[in-house]
C-alpha cells in the first residue's frame, strides 16, 4: 500500500518548523499544533518562562501528565467514540422525524 506523505510548515511561539505526514494526517496535526500553541502560550504568560525550549518541555511535560491522568482514570476511548456515535444516530433520527412534520 502506497501511503500518500506530503510536508506541512507551521510555527509555534515564532519559530517556523516543517514535518512530514500522511495527506490523511494533516488537518489533525494542524489541529495539534493549534492546541500547543494555545498551551505554550498560555505557560510563557502565566509562568514568565523564557526560551522557547523550556516552554516546550513545559508544555510536554503537562500533556504528558494529563494523558497518564486519563488512562488511570479509566478513559476508554473506544467506549467514548461508542457513546458519541449512539448520540449522533439520535440526533439523525430526531431531524428525520423533525423534517417529517413539515
Amino acid at each position: 500500500m502506497n501511503k500518500k506523505t506530503s510536508s506541512i510548515e507551521f510555527t509555534l511561539l515564532g519559530r517556523s518548523y516543517r514535518v512530514a505526514c500522511a495527506e490523511k494526517e494533516k488537518a489533525g496535526i494542524l489541529q495539534a499544533v493549534e492546541f500547543l500553541e494555545r498551551r505554550m502560550t498560555d505557560i510563557r504568560d502565566m509562568n514568565k518562562i523564557v526560551g522557547s525550549e523550556k516552554i516546550a518541555v513545559m508544555a510536554a511535560l503537562n500533556l504528558a501528565h494529563e494523558l497518564m491522568s486519563l488512562k488511570e482514570g479509566g478513559l476508554d476511548l473506544g467506549e467514548l467514540q461508542s457513546k458519541i456515535t449512539t448520540i449522533n444516530n439520535k440526533i439523525d433520527s430526531a431531524l428525520v422525524d423533525q423534517n417529517n412534520l413539515f
